[in-house]
């Protein structure tokens, strides 16, 4: 099936709210096992993650890794703000830096221990622009990991996919999912776009039926 692109933002004050309220708690936990399970043993650090939504993810990976530090990037004014009050409600003032910019040249400065996306790419007019940011970001050494789902053979299998994943779901969320299903790369776009970025030590693998994870650390020079 062809890819169908979607706009870079889902950040109207309608769809930001119903996708804070969402209950994304199986693949968000899933993403943050697999983070903990890397980088559970080292004491502190540096993470970075790139568009961070409305920040149930940096919630989970700080009660996941309590010594690290955690910037959390996202384009959506509107996603920033119920992030802000997700940090400010659980007390992570401290430890969650919120940062409203647009990759690629809103990259912050300085090099991370850790960079991490969840359903981000899907939303790039430039795929490359989220590989080249790893890219830049990560020190060597680091720990990479991006998850996003996969794009399915048909539009039959996007539905069929929507209605066994958010069967209750209200329906501006229905219709995200489907439209990002529609958007999504296949895992054999993937693997082309990372290794185009100089990042081809990393590992391709599908946590789910409908999702791909690129992970790995970065190579010392």
């Amino acid at each position: 099936m062809q890819r169908i692109p979607e706009p870079e933002l889902m950040d109207a004050p309608a769809q930001a709210r119903a996708y804070a309220e969402a209950d994304f708690s199986e693949p968000n936990q899933l993403f943050t096992d697999a983070v903990k399970e890397q980088l559970g043993g080292s004491g502190s650090g540096r993470l970075i993650d790139l568009g961070c939504g409305p920040g149930d993810i940096c919630l989970r990976l700080a009660a996941a890794l309590p010594g690290w530090h955690i910037t959390a990037l996202d384009a959506g004014p509107n996603m920033l703000a119920l992030a802000r009050q997700a940090v400010e409600h659980a007390g992570l003032r401290q430890r969650i830096d919120l940062v409203h910019a647009r990759l690629p040249e809103g990259c912050p400065d300085g090099l991370y221990d850790a960079v991490l996306s969840n359903s981000l790419l899907h939303h790039l007019p430039d795929p490359m622009s989220l590989w080249h940011s790893v890219a830049m970001l990560a020190r060597p050494g680091a720990y990479v990991q991006i998850m996003d789902l996969h794009r399915p053979d048909s539009v039959a299998r996007a539905r069929w996919l929507v209605d066994q994943h958010a069967a209750d779901a209200p329906p501006v969320l229905r219709d995200d999912f489907y439209n990002s299903l529609l958007a999504a790369w296949t895992i054999e776009e993937v693997r082309q776009q990372f290794e185009r970025a100089g990042l081809s030590n990393l590992q391709l693998s599908r946590p789910t039926e409908r999702h791909w994870m690129v992970s790995g650390f970065i190579a010392a020079p």
